[in-house]
């Protein structure tokens, strides 16, 4: 194995998205401004301090130290994401807001442990499929360990309820299986249970029933549950190919519900039109196959695999975002990585980019 120096493309490739992000969610806060001036200077400090500098800090940390040290508390850090993101649950320590309990309260600040418990999911299942090497390709050494981790993910992520950060998670394990060499059949066996899974999930569950409901008919209650989707494609479709102009989107001042949030997409494609929204998607692919490429080239088998679950983890969650913007995917309540509300997903974002850029240190590439 060779050690190199970071791969400064993929650096500079998350830096242009990082930066791009803040523009955009810049924009995107005026419209919380124009309402609430002391929520908006609340949510540009958690954005700035708790999610850019404390993530900046960890990227330099983490690109730095050896993530092969990741390998040995694996189990611990997913087991503390557990715990923590089970806290929510806790009176007086966990805090609702709009019928979810996902955050926990500490004085002023809160913080989403998801995001912990999404990079100790990775990690621990690189560090249990890397040890089995060839021998994942049987039930108890692949699917079983990734079953067991995602169901204890799951048990917590569901209840709050945060399907959409349950799907990020169960998309980054099974391409961890496909890299590490699981057999395709057990990998199209677990797909097609969780299909069956939301289906019978969302007959027990009215908003996962809602959001299904307006996918499949999204002009239907367009004051109710279609109200999101429909404001969204309204701002979409009046930014045109070039957009309103930086700042000048109408929909987020009265009409896109959490424009700094979920909706973020559809308030800069308003303001960048079609051309903005292709170059934001590119960024994220080209960022995927540099991140692909980092783990292809890692010169042992668990940073391949703790790479490819970064990269899916990030890339996944925010084409899902896009997709239930642009009416093509249901409603998940999941953020654009890097672009929307959100410091303590931007902050652990920042470190997975450190961890990459340390997997990318060691490669066995000669370009």
């Amino acid at each position: 194995m060779k050690k190199v120096g970071v791969d400064k493309t993929f650096l500079g490739i998350s830096l242009v998205i990082v930066t791009a992000g803040i523009f955009i969610f810049s924009s995107a806060s005026l419209g919380i401004l124009a309402q609430n001036e002391s929520k908006f200077y609340g949510i540009i400090f958690n954005q700035i301090i708790l999610g850019l500098f404390s993530g900046f800090l960890l990227l330099a940390f983490f690109s730095k130290i050896n993530y092969r040290y990741l390998k040995k508390f694996s189990l611990v850090v997913f087991f503390i994401g557990a715990t923590l993101s089970a806290l929510v649950f806790v009176p007086g320590v966990g805090l609702e807001h709009n019928g979810a309990a996902r955050w926990i309260s500490i004085g002023s600040f809160s913080f989403q442990p998801a995001e912990f418990l999404k990079i100790g999911f990775v990690a621990a299942l690189a560090a249990i499929l890397s040890m089995f090497k060839e021998r994942v390709r049987s039930f108890k050494h692949g699917v079983l360990p990734f079953m067991i981790l995602a169901g204890i993910s799951g048990i917590i992520l569901l209840k709050q309820p945060d399907t959409g950060t349950f799907l990020v998670i169960f998309s980054a394990g099974i391409a961890m299986l496909f890299v590490a060499g699981a057999r395709l059949r057990d990998i199209f066996a677990l797909g097609a249970a969780s299909v069956a899974g939301i289906v019978a999930l969302a007959f027990t569950k009215q908003y996962l029933m809602a959001r299904i409901l307006t996918f499949l008919n999204p002009s239907e209650d367009p004051l109710g549950a279609s109200y999101q989707l429909q404001q969204s494609l309204i701002a979409i479709g009046s930014g045109g190919m070039f957009g309103r102009g930086f700042g000048q989107s109408i929909q987020k001042f009265d009409f896109l519900p959490e424009p700094v949030g979920d909706s973020i997409f559809a308030v800069m494609s308003e303001e960048f039109g079609f051309v903005g929204a292709i170059i934001l998607i590119s960024l994220f692919v080209v960022f995927a196959l540099r991140g692909l490429k980092i783990a292809d080239s890692s010169g042992d088998q668990f940073g391949r695999l703790l790479a490819t679950g970064i990269v899916i983890l990030i890339v996944s969650q925010s084409f899902i975002n896009i997709g239930s913007m642009i009416g093509i995917l249901p409603l998940t309540g999941v953020p654009i990585i890097f672009v929307s509300h959100g410091g303590t997903a931007l902050m652990f974002a920042l470190a997975e980019i450190g961890i990459l850029l340390n997997i990318s240190r060691r490669e066995k590439r000669q370009s």
